[in-house]
C-alpha cells in the first residue's frame, strides 16, 4: 500500500492534498523521501517561524520532554507563566494571557470574553460580534460563523450560533453598531482572505471611536502575530491597543499553541473557560524558545532587512508579470501576488511544486507568501529563481 492510499483509507479526506512526502527539513528547505529540496516559502501555513530543525527550538522541546510534557492546569505551570509574562512585555500592552491549542480555540475564548464583558458592562446584555467580509476566524461552530466568507457558512452545519455580522469595509462598521453589538473583531491583514491589509488611519479612527462607545475591539493575530509583520504585532505597527488580542501559528515554531490576552483581566471567573491541552509544559516552553530566538533578530535590525529583501524580490516578479498578475499585496513576510484569474493562480501553484518551492493558495486569485522569519537571502534567491521557472513554464 502506497502512502497515499493509506492517506485515502484511513484518513477523512477534509483536505485536497499534494501528495509529496517530506521526511526532513533544514531551514526554509524541505527534502522529499528522494532527497530532492524544495525552499518553503510557506512555512506550515506561517507556523514554523524559525524554519525546520532549528537547534535551539529542537533542544528546548526535548529537554522538557525529558522532564515533563504535560500536567493539568490545576497546578501552576512554570513555563506558561514565563511565557505569559514576554508576550505581555514584548506587546506593550498591560494584560492577562489564556493559552489554548490553536487560533480558532483562542478566538473562541475572545468572544466569550467580549459576552461576559457585554453582561457584566451594559444595563441591557450586548452580545452581537461585527466581523468584516473575507475574514476568516476560525473552523468551529461558532469561529466558522464569525468568519465573514458565505462559502464557510454551509448548511450541512446549521444552525449556527446567533449574534454575528459582516461588513464590508470598515467605513461601514460604524452604521452597523446598535444597542446589542458588543465587540468588532478584525484581522488587520486578512490571510485567507487574500493577504489583504488595511489603512492605519481607518483602523486608528475604528479604535478610537469603539473606546468611546465602551465597544470592544478584538484583533485577531493568528496569523499575523510573533512579527510576521515586522513588529512583535501588527497591532503594535498599527499603533491601536485592542481590547483581546488573539495569537497562535508562529508562536510554537510548530507545537501547537494558541493565545488570547486582553485588558479585561477579571472578566471570566474560574471555571468559566479552561482546556485540558492548552499552556501546557511542552507548549510554552516551545513559545518561550521561539520568542528567545526571534527577539534578537527583530531588536538586531536583522529581522527587518530579510523582510525588506524579500519584500523587494516579489516586488521584482510584480512589475516584470503583469501579464500574470493585478499587483502585490501584504506587510512584512505575509506577502501575496493578486493573480489575474483563478487558473493563473492554480497552474502556478502547482508549477511552483515541480520546480521545487511550495507556496500557497488564498482567497481572491491570492499566491500567498510565509516563509519562516529566519529564512536566509540565499533560500529567498533560490526560491525566487524557482518561481520564475514556474511562471516561465506556464
Amino acid at each position: 500500500m502506497t502512502l497515499e492510499q493509506q492517506d485515502k483509507q484511513y484518513v477523512l479526506q477534509t483536505y485536497t492534498r499534494d501528495y509529496t512526502n517530506f521526511v526532513k527539513g533544514v531551514g526554509a528547505t524541505l527534502y522529499d523521501e528522494n532527497a530532492k529540496d524544495y525552499i518553503d516559502f510557506a512555512a506550515g501555513i506561517a507556523v514554523n517561524s524559525v524554519g525546520h530543525g532549528n537547534e535551539k527550538l529542537v533542544a528546548a522541546i526535548c529537554e522538557q520532554a525529558r522532564n515533563i510534557i504535560h500536567i493539568s492546569n490545576l497546578q501552576v505551570i512554570e513555563p506558561q507563566a514565563k511565557l505569559a509574562q514576554k508576550i505581555v512585555e514584548l506587546s506593550g500592552y498591560d494584560m492577562g494571557v489564556f493559552f489554548a491549542n490553536s487560533g480558532a480555540e483562542a478566538n473562541e475564548g475572545a468572544i466569550k470574553i467580549a459576552r461576559k464583558y457585554g453582561e457584566n458592562t451594559f444595563d441591557k446584555k450586548r452580545y452581537k460580534v461585527i466581523t468584516l467580509e473575507h475574514s476568516f476566524h476560525g473552523r468551529t461552530i461558532t469561529t466558522v460563523k464569525a468568519t465573514g466568507q458565505a462559502s464557510f457558512h454551509v448548511p450541512h452545519f446549521s444552525p449556527y450560533p446567533e449574534g454575528f455580522s459582516y461588513e464590508k469595509t470598515i467605513a461601514d462598521v460604524y452604521g452597523a453598531i446598535d444597542d446589542e453589538t458588543v465587540a468588532v473583531m478584525i484581522e488587520l491583514v486578512q490571510g485567507e482572505g487574500g493577504v489583504q491589509p488595511f489603512e492605519k488611519e481607518e483602523v486608528q479612527a475604528l479604535a478610537k471611536h469603539l473606546k468611546e462607545k465602551n465597544i470592544l475591539l478584538i484583533v485577531d493575530e493568528v496569523q499575523t502575530g510573533v512579527y510576521r509583520t515586522g513588529e512583535f504585532l501588527a497591532s503594535n505597527l498599527y499603533e491601536i491597543e485592542p481590547d483581546i488580542i488573539t495569537l497562535a501559528k508562529g508562536l510554537g515554531g510548530g507545537v501547537p499553541i494558541g493565545a488570547v490576552m486582553t485588558k479585561h483581566k477579571t472578566t471570566l471567573s474560574a471555571g468559566e473557560h479552561g482546556s485540558t491541552f492548552g499552556g501546557n509544559y511542552l507548549s510554552t516552553a516551545a513559545g518561550m524558545a521561539v520568542l528567545e530566538i526571534l527577539q534578537p533578530l527583530y531588536e538586531s535590525g536583522e529581522l527587518g532587512e530579510i523582510l525588506i529583501y524579500f519584500t523587494q524580490k516579489l516586488q521584482d516578479i510584480a512589475t516584470r508579470y503583469t501579464q500574470f498578475f493585478e499587483k502585490e499585496v501584504g506587510l512584512g513576510l505575509m506577502r501575496g501576488l493578486r493573480a489575474k484569474t483563478a487558473e493563473i493562480q492554480v497552474s502556478i501553484i502547482k508549477n511552483s511544486m515541480k520546480e521545487g518551492l511550495v507556496v500557497l493558495k488564498a482567497g481572491r486569485n491570492t499566491i500567498r507568501f510565509l516563509p519562516s522569519l529566519t529564512i536566509s537571502k540565499n533560500e529567498i534567491d533560490e526560491g525566487f529563481k524557482r518561481f520564475e521557472n514556474a511562471l516561465r513554464s506556464l
